[in-house]
């Protein structure tokens, strides 16, 4: 039986941990089991809670069951407690894209994962709208990318036992403004833009999905634009968090994105930008759909 697809909403009475049960259900985790208010207090709780969750969610009680319909949902850790941690250049397609980037990065292959940040409040939730920020950039550019929850602390984590750090997995878009990349070159300032972190919909428990080996893309208004798959990558996730961690505490809660796979807009021929009404759809196989527009 897959595992439990863990989500936060939010109505009139705020916002908290859920499930996203069949039938277009959700699973209010609060009213069911008050210890987990929240994705991060569950995070923290460790394996006894998610444990609990598994079993509530297997037979939900029908108190606790709201309709998906009557609620919001909010990034599955609405507003992480410290910056977003991403790795740029993960993909080799990708790196070969830079040979078409007019100087944006370069097509060398990195010989070590190239990190850089969001800031925590750039992340918003599936449906919200990005803005164009028309007058600060002409390049909006999306990213679909795995994301890795981290459940454990950990320093120094040994790539063999790094994926036991995992909580579990969603999906990210990295949504960048091109030249603000290029002009400024540590790519924070092109990076963080606000409300440049779409984020979700769920967290699948790393136990219930091997994200060594899945199907990953973007579409634009419909149209296939990213297309890979996550044993692509350069780096994987173990040998990112083993580097990640190396002299650095990741935290419960930390979020990681892992890189996109090509087809960017910036590298298309020619370039192609992002407009107001756009609308991205990042899929993830095992996890789902994330799906926002550009706004005004």
């Amino acid at each position: 039986m897959a595992g439990p697809k863990l989500i936060t909403f939010a109505d009139a009475a705020g916002s908290r941990a859920g499930v996203l049960l069949d039938g277009g259900r959700v699973l209010d985790l609060a009213a069911a089991m008050p210890p987990a208010r929240d994705m991060l207090g569950l995070i923290e709780a460790g394996p006894a809670m998610l444990a609990a969750v598994r079993v509530l969610a297997a037979n939900p009680p029908a108190a606790a069951v709201l309709p998906l319909d009557k609620v919001a949902l909010q990034a599955p850790i609405p507003r992480p407690r410290r910056n977003v941690f991403c790795v740029g250049r993960n993909y080799m397609d990708h790196v070969a894209e830079g040979d078409r980037t007019r100087g944006i990065t370069n097509s060398e292959v990195p010989k070590f994962p190239q990190f850089f940040t969001k800031a925590p409040d750039t992340v918003i939730a599936p449906g919200a709208l990005v803005p164009s920020h028309t007058g600060v950039t002409e390049w909006l550019d999306y990213e679909v990318e795995l994301v890795a929850v981290i459940g454990t602390a950990g320093r120094d984590i040994p790539k063999d036992k790094a994926l036991d750090h995992v909580f579990g997995w969603t999906i990210g878009n990295d949504v960048t403004g091109r030249e603000l990349q290029r002009r400024h070159g540590q790519w924070f300032k092109g990076k963080s833009l606000d409300r440049s972190c779409p984020m979700g919909p769920v967290i699948v428990p790393r136990a219930d999905l091997d994200a060594s080996d899945l199907a990953i893309g973007l579409k634009l208004n419909g149209e296939q634009r990213q297309s890979s798959r996550t044993s692509k990558m350069i780096f994987d996730v173990k040998e990112i968090i083993h580097q990640l961690s190396a002299g650095f505490t990741l935290l419960p809660g930390d979020v990681i994105m892992t890189g996109t796979p090509e087809g960017v807009g910036y590298a298309m021929q020619p370039p192609q930008t992002m407009k107001t009404g756009d609308v991205m759809e990042l899929t993830i196989e095992g996890i789902g759909t994330l799906t926002n527009a550009i706004g005004a």
